[in-house]
């Protein structure tokens, strides 16, 4: 029993790498038959007989004790529920113990790893494999499949349970199979992010991968990625802890070698890095630190650059929008920006209760009162600020929250200065951008970019926007559609953003 403890507890990869696990403290002690439970719902019967009473119900991954045989049943103990019974021998599968049966192993375990609701059969083979290995290959390449076998499941399983089941049997299993995982030692998060909860893997074999010199580029590039997803980040912490979680999530993209890594790989790396450095740079200019806002910015503009779209599948080209939004959101962090027009200039000034107030100004007036005036709890950038040759109409960016930058367009009316907001899109804050393209000459349009990720849809367009009701005249999703953007664009804008990439 002692034995089985042991290889249970094997599952966590704690002890077995840093040597705590005493393999002479156990050479002694006879060694037990150890059997995996290889489906779901597998009875133990008080007889070996189909037709015997039903004791309990078995899931896939679970450890059984084998004490004999008869016939086609075999006769198990369960140390976890403290029962014994009979299962059939076909729902079983025996795992040898010594370096001879590692092989195996690692072969079973290399293929029940790419089946799709096996997880926890893989995590219990894990176990068995760190049992089997010695301690010097536990530090070598079969170290560090075993590792990068456990962290796949464990992400592939908390996916699943993110996702939920429809049917109740379905739930049922899932649950289960939570349970055996934690048994096995593997540990989950819950992330709370408004109605929804996402199971978020710990990442304990992640990190030990990454620790482990034997460990391919390709295997630290996974744990790596999947140590730093923004969905499994905790979307209540405060700006100072989010911005020392985001500075790790850098640390940790920067360990991965990347000189002999795949271009796919290079690619999913570059643009994680983009989505976490505009992260900092948000948080940086928030506290009001400009160059390392800067700093942090051309970080994430270089790491979208990057980035080969080629080399990406279907779901890489997602998040690599995403990280393109984030990094466009904030790259006015790294720009200086053109100077406004003589005529006009927008100034920004710190309230007491920490708010940026950007001011339209006349600088011929001497102390004249601002034009128009707006405030913000987020960031102003105030290079971005740009006036038109007409002089009766500015625009700013501003970024109230991380990944969401706003246009606020300030114009002249009959009744006076005005200050509205463009939005990325007419839905609640999710990732995204609204930005100025270029002045129409005249004085009555402006050249407008948006995209858009809220809400589960993505929007995406170009914008001919009228100036007395700040409404699009014209839309197209290519800027080439759209005369005015062919004639009229803005030098820098065509030259710095990501709206064109």
């Amino acid at each position: 029993m002692k034995q089985l403890g042991n290889f249970l507890l094997a599952a966590a990869v704690v002890a077995a790498l840093v040597g705590v696990v005493c393999v002479s403290a156990r050479a002694a002690e006879p060694v037990a038959a150890v059997a995996l439970v290889t489906r779901d719902a597998v009875t133990l019967r008080a007889a070996p007989r189909d037709s015997a009473a039903a004791q309990t119900v078995f899931w896939r991954g679970e450890v059984m004790e084998v004490r004999a045989e008869r016939g086609d049943f075999v006769q198990v103990w369960d140390h976890q529920r403290e029962r014994g019974g009979y299962v059939k021998r076909s729902q079983l599968l025996r795992v040898g113990s010594g370096a001879q049966a590692a092989p195996e192993l690692l072969a079973l375990l290399g293929f029940v790893s790419e089946q799709p609701g096996s997880e926890t059969l893989g995590l219990a083979l894990a176990a068995a494999a760190i049992q089997a290995l010695p301690a010097a290959a536990l530090q070598g390449p079969d170290g560090a499949k075993v590792l990068d076998a456990i962290g796949r499941q464990a992400e592939r399983l908390a996916e699943r349970a993110s996702q939920g089941a429809q049917r109740a049997q379905d739930q049922a299993m899932l649950t289960a199979h939570l349970d055996v995982a934690r048994r096995h030692g593997v540990t989950f998060q819950s992330i709370e992010d408004g109605e929804r909860v996402r199971l978020c893997y710990e990442g304990d074999a992640h990190r030990r991968l990454l620790a482990l010199p034997a460990a391919s580029a390709e295997q630290q590039a996974r744990a790596a990625l999947a140590l730093t997803r923004p969905d499994c980040q905790n979307p209540q912490a405060r700006p100072s802890e989010r911005e020392a979680a985001d500075q790790a999530r850098a640390s940790l993209l920067d360990r991965v070698p990347t000189t002999t890594l795949a271009a796919h790989w290079r690619a999913r790396l570059a643009t994680r890095q983009a989505g976490v450095w505009s992260g900092l740079a948000f948080a940086r200019a928030q506290r009001g630190d400009v160059a390392a806002a800067r700093s942090a910015a051309e970080r994430a503009l270089q790491a979208i650059a990057r980035v080969d779209r080629t080399e990406l599948a279907d779901d890489d080209l997602t998040r690599h929008t995403e990280a393109a939004l984030r990094a466009n959101a904030v790259r006015w962090a790294a720009g200086s920006g053109v100077a406004p027009a003589a005529a006009l200039s927008i100034t920004t000034r710190k309230t007491d209760d920490g708010q940026t107030c950007a001011s339209l100004i006349d600088p011929r007036q001497k102390n004249a009162q601002p034009l128009a005036e707006r405030c913000s709890w987020g960031v102003v950038w105030p290079a971005s600020a740009s006036v038109n040759r007409e002089g009766n109409a500015a625009a700013l960016a501003v970024q109230p929250v991380d990944g969401w930058r706003e246009l606020w367009v300030f114009r002249k009316t009959a009744q006076g200065w005005t200050v509205e907001v463009l939005p990325p899109a007419a839905l609640n804050p999710g990732l995204g951008y609204a930005e100025l393209a270029g002045w129409v000459p005249g004085g009555r349009q402006m050249l407008v970019a948006r995209e858009a990720i809220a809400e589960g849809r993505t929007v995406r367009r170009f914008e001919v926007v009228e100036l007395s009701t700040l409404t699009p005249q014209r839309t197209a999703f290519e800027p080439d559609a759209l005369g005015p953007f062919a004639r009229w664009p803005d030098a820098a804008w065509k030259r710095d953003s990501l709206a064109l990439r």
